[in-house]
């Protein structure tokens, strides 16, 4: 039996589905590659491991690759595992677990050694509440990871935040945009990309820096903090007016794919939907959607985090899943009231504090 020749169900960007029943109907649409990224994954030699795996976006990247790769491809999941039920629902999606805490220099070297890694770990919520533990999760476990996986490629989740704040008006941060944020926090993360580039550069790392804004699904994110401070009734503060948001199952595949497009040393690539987005224009459209007022407090500012992704757009097109579309799935999530995870994006803050 040819193990490798398995064929997955390939999202179809034709027929969307209207709306998601459960939380087990959203999780399978976002595992769903589409065929660009099985072909980019079929290209690819080795195994793949997701050092960071217990996020909000790390269980559906697994079983995404695990759904993409060729059956005979192992997908190994590191994280501490703190979360109740996490690995057994990895393991019992064809997904290797390893139990790890990456502060742990002896642990992390005797982790397997895999030709592709996928580096999601780090601390942003309640940064600033322990700022030597937020350094030391931002930047010295990423010059351990790069020393221990000097042979392998790497890709590095980063964040919009490494950029400074740029005019609405403009066509967003690119890549050649010399980090200058504001916070701890953010220039936590200019170091993280820091170490990535130093060891790339040393021991000719192939990688890529995935400088991503605003990932969301419908249990958090951008869109869900909007609809549900409308659904309740609570004003929406419009002062940071303008933000990029991508669907994260558009994100995941994009990461992803950025293994087929390492570049030597590595190198950042900004990720986001194309379009700069009103915080008001949503807050209004969510109103109209729910048939509710909208309360807006604040004006907008002349500057926010926003990116130019035409890198990314010409590396793997557009996003599959349009703003619009977006917009209704999680108007339906937030009007039945869904679970949603509780950890708000705090996309509002301009002071870099988390």
């Amino acid at each position: 039996m040819n193990t490798s020749a398995h064929t997955p169900a390939l999202l179809d960007e034709r027929h969307f589905p209207s709306h998601f029943e459960t939380e087990a109907a959203l999780e399978q649409f976002l595992a769903t590659p589409s065929r660009e990224l099985v072909d980019d994954l079929a290209r690819l030699p080795g195994d793949l491991m997701i050092l960071g795996v217990g996020g909000k976006m790390g269980p559906t990247l697994a079983r995404l690759a695990r759904n993409a790769l060729p059956a005979d491809r192992r997908v190994i999941a590191v994280a501490r595992f703190s979360e109740p039920g996490m690995r057994e629902m990895l393991e019992g999606h064809g997904i290797e677990t390893i139990a790890c805490d990456l502060l742990d220099a002896a642990a992390l070297a005797a982790l397997p050694q895999c030709p592709n890694v996928i580096f999601m770990a780090g601390r942003k919520f309640g940064a600033d509440a322990d700022n030597p533990l937020t350094w030391a999760m931002n930047v010295h476990v990423p010059a351990l990871v790069a020393q221990a996986f000097s042979r392998s490629r790497i890709v590095a989740f980063s964040t919009a935040c490494v950029y400074p704040f740029v005019p609405v008006t403009g066509q967003g941060a690119a890549e050649d945009l010399p980090p200058s944020p504001p916070g701890e926090y953010a220039n936590s993360c200019v170091g993280r990309e820091r170490m990535f580039e130093y060891f790339s550069k040393l021991h000719g790392t192939p990688g890529r820096l995935f400088r991503l804004s605003y990932a969301i699904d419908l249990r958090y994110g951008v869109l869900a903090d909007v609809a549900i401070k409308v659904w309740r009734g609570e004003p929406v503060d419009v002062t940071m007016g303008h933000v990029n948001v991508i669907w994260q199952g558009d994100a995941n595949a994009q990461a992803l794919r950025c293994l087929v497009a390492a570049t030597v040393p590595t190198s950042p690539l900004n990720v986001s939907g194309p379009e700069t987005t009103s915080i008001r224009w949503l807050a209004e459209e969510f109103g109209r959607r729910f048939d509710k007022p909208v309360e807006i407090t604040g004006s907008e500012a002349p500057t926010a985090w926003l990116m130019n992704t035409g890198e990314a757009e010409r590396l793997f097109g557009y996003p599959k899943v349009p703003l619009s579309q977006l917009i209704g799935w999680v108007a339906d999530w937030i009007a039945r009231e869904q679970r949603l995870y509780g950890k708000p994006t705090k996309f509002e803050s301009r002071d870099g504090k988390y």
